[in-house]
């Protein structure tokens, strides 16, 4: 069975940085690059647009969409087949429980979900420093965040990480171990 890594947390909770020491640890990790449509920042994701997610839609292949800073990005079933060709095992990045829900739901593989956290002061700080100029959207988003798990109770996680307490390469090494113990057997 194809695997999965869900990496779910406010903005700068080090979703890239961890997602980085896990590509150090194991080649078969990538970062999973969603389908942006929209302005801004485009390291990272797949610019598309609006006609592409359209036909996307039309034919059922948006596995989860959110509206956020003014852009569309979608997880999409071409792009997590893509992604998980020859072994590999994708790790997306998701700011809402309902994304690691329907992303679980609605495309077959063994997913790893786990919560990265920091406090809302260590997003202020990180969010400057990593070239955002929209701080203060990036703390509302914060806010949202944890209203987020608030109204998901029932959210599982294989594995919480505080980031503001556990190094990058030392989150990534927990995050293969559970993979790899939680590896389904051929």
């Amino acid at each position: 069975m194809r695997q999965g890594i869900l990496l779910y947390g406010p903005p700068a909770a080090g979703k890239d940085t961890i997602t980085a020491a896990l590509t150090e640890l194991d080649a078969r990790y990538v970062p999973f690059t969603r389908l942006k449509i929209g302005t801004g920042k485009t390291k990272g994701y797949r610019m598309g647009t609006p006609e592409q997610l359209a036909e996307l839609e039309a034919r059922g292949d948006v596995i989860y969409r959110n509206d956020q800073y003014g852009n569309i990005y979608v997880v999409d079933r071409p792009g997590l087949e893509q992604a998980m060709e020859g072994g590999r095992i994708p790790v997306v990045h998701l700011g809402q429980v309902v994304g690691t829900e329907q992303v679980t739901a609605l495309f077959p593989a063994h997913w790893v979900r786990v919560l990265l956290w920091c406090s809302k002061e260590t997003t202020a700080r990180r969010s400057p420093q990593r070239g955002d100029a929209d701080t203060a959207a990036r703390l509302a988003a914060w806010d949202a965040t944890q209203a987020d798990l608030a109204a998901h109770p029932q959210a599982q996680w294989e594995l919480h990480v505080d980031t503001d307490a556990t190094a990058p390469h030392e989150a990534a090494q927990r995050i293969d171990d559970i993979v790899r113990a939680t590896s389904p057997q051929p």
